[in-house]
């Protein structure tokens, strides 16, 4: 819903549509953005310590992305793996594979078995599994029943030697399988967070105020997070416009720029409410004074606190009064 209503806010400012299921996955200045850590507002991608691996990491293609969502959970992190795959992607340490032909499988995570279809493709390759034989080893290992693990090592070991691979190789291959295949997270689920975080992480490169409006809109109800996103707002040079009973619609806004705050997000004043307020202007034009909006609005409105509610946000002020003296009338 948030993507949407950013969508719908470019396409208001600018004419376009972007066509959200077909960006470029390479685009640098998405990157270069995550990378400083930039991400609040990113789906999956916002919390601190996320922010932290991140720019540990320094991501620059779409594969470190999907490896993020698979190795940030505690699994891997509590085996330090997260900090293993930053340090082999950033040459800090040696890419080692547990067998040269299992480079093609483990390359593009190097050398680390992350996902759960790594360790099915692991056991096709090395032990001749047939892919229904490799996912009854990803159920078991996930399982962890000691007389099924039994009988799966000594299917595999056997596999390895039909395959010509020397015994021992089977033996420690499993052993390194069964030890990572407990952290293993299924890399199309993966695949799909890391392109909605992706298409989340763009619009913010690409549409700042737009995409801030929609998400300030989806958390309208959460204060703390409403807060969270303004002070993100300020830290990247988007002001943000007190509401106004003649500029404001139900949701916030990006005009030129600038985010201009939602009504309905104000205390107190609900959707309904709102909603009445746009309706009458739209229908006979702008508020003239505070006398004319009592006037024209519907009575549902004026009601005492959503009036001063609106007052203390600052919906008059356009209108030349001052909060405090509305409020002694």
């Amino acid at each position: 819903a948030t993507i949407e209503r950013a969508l719908e806010l470019i396409e208001r400012n600018t004419g376009i549509r972007p066509d959200i299921d077909d960006v470029d996955l390479t685009d640098d200045e998405v990157y270069a953005m995550l990378r400083k850590g930039d991400s609040i507002g990113v789906f999956q991608f916002e919390g601190g310590p996320m922010r932290a691996l991140m720019r540990n990491l320094g991501p620059d293609r779409f594969e470190h992305l999907i490896a993020l969502n698979a190795l940030y959970r505690p699994g891997p992190l509590g085996a330090g793996m997260h900090l293993e795959y930053a340090d082999r992607k950033n040459g800090k340490a040696a890419v080692d594979f547990p067998h040269p032909d299992l480079e093609s499988v483990l390359a593009d995570t190097y050398g680390i078995m992350v996902y759960q279809e790594q360790v099915m493709q692991t056991a096709q390759r090395i032990a001749g599994f047939s892919m229904a034989d490799a996912d009854s080893l990803r159920k078991a290992m996930g399982k962890k029943i000691p007389a099924v693990m039994k009988e799966q090592q000594e299917k595999f070991v056997a596999g390895c030697v039909a395959s010509g691979y020397d015994e021992q190789l089977g033996k420690d291959l499993f052993g390194f399988i069964e030890h990572f295949a407990g952290y293993g997270f299924n890399k199309s689920h993966s695949a799909a967070y890391a392109l909605v975080a992706y298409q989340t992480a763009w619009l913010k490169a690409h549409y700042p105020a737009e995409y801030m409006a929609a998400l300030l809109t989806a958390v309208k109800r959460d204060k703390d997070k409403t807060a969270a996103y303004l002070h993100e707002c300020r830290m990247m040079g988007i002001s943000v416009r007190v509401p106004g009973v003649n500029v404001s619609e139900r949701d916030f806004l990006a005009h030129d720029s600038e985010i201009i705050f939602g009504l309905s997000a104000v205390r107190n004043v609900g959707e309904a409410v709102t909603d009445l307020i746009v309706a009458e202007r739209d229908k006979n034009g702008p508020y003239e004074s505070f006398f004319d909006f009592i006037e024209r609005v519907d009575i549902q409105v004026l009601n005492k606190r959503t009036i001063e509610s609106m007052i203390k946000a600052g919906a008059f002020d356009s209108l030349g009064y001052s909060r405090r003296g509305l409020l002694e009338v």
